[in-house]
């Protein structure tokens, strides 16, 4: 009788935990970060805002909750993008696709994971904790397709010294040209060929790993 009941009451407060984040996704795309204010999301929520500070302490926090949903959806992109290839090389391409889709369809996830890191100086044990694992679960991911491609010989092993090293430099250099064609088609979506510098940045990236 009593682990039902207290089954009941997770499931409930994790409504209760998605239903804040749901609001705060809404009021945040509408808004603004800075604009919105805890009111506007209890009340988008349809909650109090004395039961909003009970799952949250402040609207930091809320923001925290939302990064991790963009991690794990991310993970779930890359999970399934490894799926549709054999060859460790052709996953991470397939990765590399996921990523920039990733960017394209969420690019409020995209935008929430780009300032991860300064937020996880702020969050509190639990949230660090979570925060860590999601991105150590990223790079599980990379670093597990990296060394298939290495034992299927799709992948150099001259070059690879690190499988770690490299799905970190394969990331930071993806990220860093997506941030680049951000900026570039701020306003001048017209002109900037974003799409087709991604893709040869993939292509250079895939031929920097490839086996000869």
């Amino acid at each position: 009788m009593t682990e039902p009941l207290k089954t009941r009451r997770e499931q409930e407060k994790q409504a209760r935990y998605d239903t804040i984040l749901d609001a705060a996704e809404r009021v945040f795309s509408e808004k603004g970060y800075e604009r919105t204010s805890m009111d506007d999301i209890a009340r988008t929520a349809s909650l109090s805002r004395a039961l909003l500070y009970v799952y949250f302490k402040d609207k930091a926090a809320i923001q925290r909750g939302i990064m991790l949903r963009a991690g794990y959806s991310l993970s779930e992109r890359f999970r399934a993008a490894r799926k549709t290839a054999d060859t460790g090389l052709a996953q991470i391409r397939a990765m590399g696709e996921s990523y920039y889709r990733f960017y394209m369809e969420e690019p409020d996830y995209f935008s929430a994971l780009t300032t991860a890191s300064t937020a996880m100086a702020e969050a509190d044990e639990a949230q660090t904790m979570e925060m860590l694992c999601s991105k150590s679960e990223l790079m599980k991911l990379m670093t597990e397709a990296i060394n298939l491609g290495l034992e299927d010989g799709t992948m150099s092993r001259q070059r690879i010294k690190n499988p770690e090293q490299t799905a970190l430099y394969l990331r930071g250099a993806l990220h860093g040209t997506i941030l680049l064609c951000q900026s570039e088609t701020s306003g001048n979506q017209d002109s900037f060929p974003a799409e087709s510098l991604i893709r040869h940045t993939m292509d250079m990236l895939s031929s920097s790993l490839a086996a000869s």
